[in-house]
């Protein structure tokens, strides 16, 4: 039997993905988290037009009535372009994120601003989330936004932790708020159009998996053998997604340069890679 085949059978089942699907399509409260690579440029620099894109997919999911938190990267990306450094340090990437955090802000003010569309900032670390009274405040401050109708932008405190910076890139973090405050779905937006069979960068055979759910440990052995560092942390945005799927959260691992890309999630179209909820919950 093949690895292909192999996953092929333990694959969810078409109706199986079709629920989840419109699980995904009837979300009321979505996590959207967008990558630095789906916001910068080749030199590291915001590249307008992603964000514009980014923008303008955020509002369809408002113009449908749902509640959309954005995580976003692009903090240390956008330093980098700022300031013309690059660097592996630690430290000096997180100086980089303090230049480049304000810049981002900046662009996504100006960017929703042409919906005339508030948005507020969040900036947490994954401690924050595990502490009781840290993680009540946070949730609390969350909840307040949404009813003011202020889309939160949160984003790592890069200047004060370390272990997003060496790994994740915000994937971790994004599944850890989409447990946290009840979301419904977890869209995480790539420059990879979702899992492949093998690095899609590198051979133009890969193919994408459809659906994520029994098959899950075929899928973790075959990132783990194609993943490289230009593959845009697939290997967190897996594990991430599986987390939240754990909790009965759907997940969906997609391209953001797709058109319309989460329109389409909404309308129940097959986009990306969607992670089944394995929890046991009824999708009825």
């Amino acid at each position: 039997m093949s690895e292909h085949e192999s996953l092929g059978q333990n694959a969810p089942d078409e109706s199986t993905v079709a629920r989840a699907r419109k699980l995904a399509a009837d979300a009321d409260r979505v996590v959207v988290k967008a990558g630095t690579n789906s916001l910068t440029d080749d030199s590291s620099r915001l590249d307008d037009a992603k964000i514009d894109k980014l923008v303008d997919d955020v509002m369809d999911m408002l113009a449908r009535d749902k509640e959309v938190l954005l995580v976003s990267s692009g903090a240390i990306g956008a330093g980098k372009g700022r300031v013309g450094h690059s660097t592996q340090r630690v430290e000096e990437a997180q100086a980089l994120s303090t230049v480049g955090q304000s810049h981002l802000m900046r662009r996504y003010t100006e960017s929703f601003e042409r919906y005339d569309r508030k948005i507020a900032q969040i900036l947490v670390t994954q401690h924050d989330l595990e502490d009781p009274d840290r993680f009540t405040n946070f949730k609390n401050t969350v909840e307040t936004l949404l009813a003011w109708g202020i889309v939160p932008i949160i984003n790592e405190n890069d200047a004060v932790a370390t272990e997003e910076i060496r790994i994740g890139d915000n994937d971790m973090l994004s599944s850890s708020i989409a447990i946290g405050v009840n979301a419904d779905l977890l869209v995480t937006l790539t420059d990879v159009g979702g899992v492949y069979t093998d690095n899609p960068k590198d051979d133009p055979d890969a193919e994408r998996v459809e659906a994520v759910g029994d098959n899950y440990g075929e899928i973790q052995e075959l990132v783990e053998a194609s993943s490289s560092s230009s593959f845009g942390g697939i290997q967190t945005k897996v594990s991430g997604a599986r987390s939240v799927s754990e909790h009965g959260i759907v997940a969906i691992i997609a391209a953001s340069d797709e058109p319309d890309v989460l329109e389409q999630i909404v309308a129940g179209k097959p986009v990306g890679t969607i992670f089944v909820p394995t929890n046991g919950m009824n999708y009825e």
